[in-house]
C-alpha cells in the first residue's frame, strides 16, 4: 500500500529528487504546497534546528507525516558561510544566480575554495512526534571560479567534484542521487524507515 509523506519545501528541485528515491518503499512524496501549507520562518541558528521546524509546520497543517530537509553549502574560504543562509545568502528573494554571483564576488581570489555541501533530513510521524528520525550527510567538494554544467539547481554550477571531475551541474540526475549530501542522507534515512518496517 502507498503512504503518502509530505514534503515540507516549495523547491520543485528537492521534490523531485526525493520522490525519485523514496518511490521503491512506496512512499508517494506530496509537496507541501498541493495543501497550501504555508513557509515557516527559518528561525534556527542549525540545519538540525530549522528541518524540524519546517517538518513540525507541515505535519501540523497536514495531519500526514512529514519530512524536511535543510541543507546548505559552507565554504572553509568564507568561515563556513553561507552556510544556514545559503538559500537567501543574497537577500531574502535572491535567485540561485544572485546567490552564486555573491559567493564567487566574496571568495575573489582566495585560494581556500574548499567546500562541502551539508544536508539534514528530518521526518515526523506526526506534528507532536518527539522521537523524529535525523539523518545527516556532506558532500566534499570546490568552488570553482567559473560556472559549468546545466543541471541540479542551486551552488551545483560551482561546486566541483574531484572523483567525477566536474561540477554537480554536469552530472547526471542519477549520478548526482547517488553521490550528493542529499543522496547520502536519504540512503541513511530509507535505512532507518525498512528497520522499522515503513512509516
Amino acid at each position: 500500500m502507498t503512504k503518502n509523506l509530505v514534503l515540507a519545501t516549495g523547491n520543485p528541485g528537492k521534490v523531485n529528487e526525493l520522490a525519485n528515491m523514496l518511490s521503491p518503499l512506496n512512499i508517494n512524496v506530496v509537496p507541501q504546497s498541493d495543501f497550501n501549507v504555508s513557509e515557516v520562518a527559518e528561525t534556527g541558528t542549525t540545519f538540525v534546528e530549522n528541518a524540524i521546524i519546517k517538518a513540525r509546520h507541515a505535519a501540523k497543517i497536514t495531519g500526514m507525516p512529514a519530512i524536511a530537509d535543510d541543507s546548505g553549502l559552507e565554504v572553509d574560504g568564507l568561515n563556513g558561510a553561507p552556510g544556514v543562509y545559503s538559500a537567501r545568502f543574497a537577500g531574502e528573494s535572491a535567485s540561485d544566480q544572485d546567490n552564486i554571483d555573491k559567493l564567487l564576488n566574496d571568495l575573489g581570489s582566495n585560494p581556500n575554495r574548499k567546500a562541502r555541501f551539508w544536508c539534514v533530513l528530518v521526518l515526523m510521524r506526526h506534528a507532536d512526534d518527539s522521537t523524529p528520525l535525523i539523518c545527516s550527510a556532506s558532500w566534499e567538494g570546490e568552488i570553482t571560479q567559473t560556472q559549468n554544467g546545466e543541471g541540479g539547481f542551486g551552488y551545483d554550477p560551482v561546486f566541483f567534484v574531484a572523483e567525477q571531475n566536474c561540477t554537480s551541474a554536469e552530472l547526471t540526475k542519477e549520478q548526482k542521487n547517488a553521490v550528493s549530501h542529499r543522496g547520502q542522507a536519504l540512503k541513511k534515512l530509507l535505512l532507518e524507515l525498512q528497520n522499522k518496517g515503513g512509516l
